[in-house]
Parts: structure tokens; sequence; C-alpha cells
């Protein structure tokens, strides 16, 4: 219905669209769960990355949308678990998913060198 991709290289650069904790057939993991479900989106977005011939050792920038921001804590740790030693530009923001359900979205950017 959009139109857009998870994923898109252009030529050492990846753009990983808005990513929340929904499972192949659209169904919300970890509800109540903010730490869980950025764990998720993270698996998600490494191996769309993968696709594209990148890692998250290639991520230069992040952007994180909550539901709650009484939720960041655990989201940056959550964060941290994956990205403590790279170190990405990142953004932390309140916003209101499409889904109530979901508590985070992340979008990242990659350049593979």
């Amino acid at each position: 219905m959009a139109g857009y991709s998870r994923a898109v290289r252009v030529a050492n650069q990846v753009y990983v669209s808005g990513t929340t904790a929904s499972d192949a057939h659209g169904m919300v993991q970890h509800p109540g769960d903010p730490a869980a479900q950025t764990r998720y989106i993270l698996h998600k977005i490494a191996a769309a990355l993968a696709q594209a011939g990148a890692s998250l050792e290639d991520v230069v920038c992040t952007r994180i949308f909550v539901r709650d921001i009484g939720d960041w804590q655990a989201v940056a740790r959550a964060h941290g678990e994956v990205f403590g030693a790279i170190r990405p530009a990142n953004t932390l923001v309140r916003a209101e998913p499409i889904e109530p359900e979901m508590l985070v979205e992340i979008e990242a950017i990659a350049i593979i060198t």
C-alpha cells in the first residue's frame, strides 16, 4: 500500500526504513516491553543490512521513536547493547507509531567502507 522498501542501497550507503517489532505476519512482538521490542527491531535491521551487503558495524546514524517518553532509558540501554562500541549518531524522540502496541520504531543509515 505504501510503496516502500525495508532497506535501500545507493552506492555504499544503506537506508533502513522505520522498523517496528512486528513479525512477517504483522503481529507486534513483545507487547508492553519497549526494551524487548528494541532488541527485536535491531535484529530486523541487522537482517535488512545483511541483505544489502552491510552490517550493524556500518551504521552511522539511528533515529528512535518511542510512544512513551518514559520508556527512553530502557530503549536507550537496549540500543547501547548493540551500538555501545559502534557509537552511531542517534536521535530519540517521542512519536506515535501507527499501532498502539508498537512502542518503538527505529530507522538506520549505514555506510559501507
